[in-house]
């Protein structure tokens, strides 16, 4: 796998669960950044802390680094050139894919670490 190019997003996020049956909160919508999944068992949101939810149960505490793209569907290995060497190191991640490209959130307690291991690999890192 050649090396990623990442950038590290300036927001804090949050991760939040609600119950799959209520309507999607309206601040969401004007937030820079929001991802949303609805299944049988829960809503889940990732926004901008500023924007979470109260009703929702928060995880806080989330930095976000996305994968340059787009990338191309024909494309095998991308998520796992950057979560394997992750789960070697002991990092958790949270992943989002969207048409374009991949999204990594990670602790913000673990960023530091999580730029040093993805550079360790050859990856490219910036901050936004």
């Amino acid at each position: 796998m050649p090396s990623l190019n990442l950038t590290v997003l300036p927001e804090t996020f949050a991760v939040c669960q609600l119950d799959p049956n209520m309507p999607l909160p309206n601040q969401i919508m004007t937030a820079p950044f929001w991802s949303i999944t609805r299944t049988a068992d829960e809503l889940s949101l990732v926004v901008s802390e500023s924007f979470a939810p109260a009703e929702a149960t928060i995880e806080t505490g989330w930095r976000a680094l996305k994968v340059a793209g787009p990338l191309d569907f024909a494309l095998v290995g991308i998520l796992a050139a950057l979560t394997q060497p992750l789960a070697e190191a002991g990092i958790s991640i949270f992943a989002i894919s969207t048409y374009d490209t991949d999204y990594l959130l990670v602790k913000i307690t673990e960023l530091e670490r999580t730029v040093t291991v993805l550079r360790a690999q050859g990856h490219k890192i910036s901050v936004a």
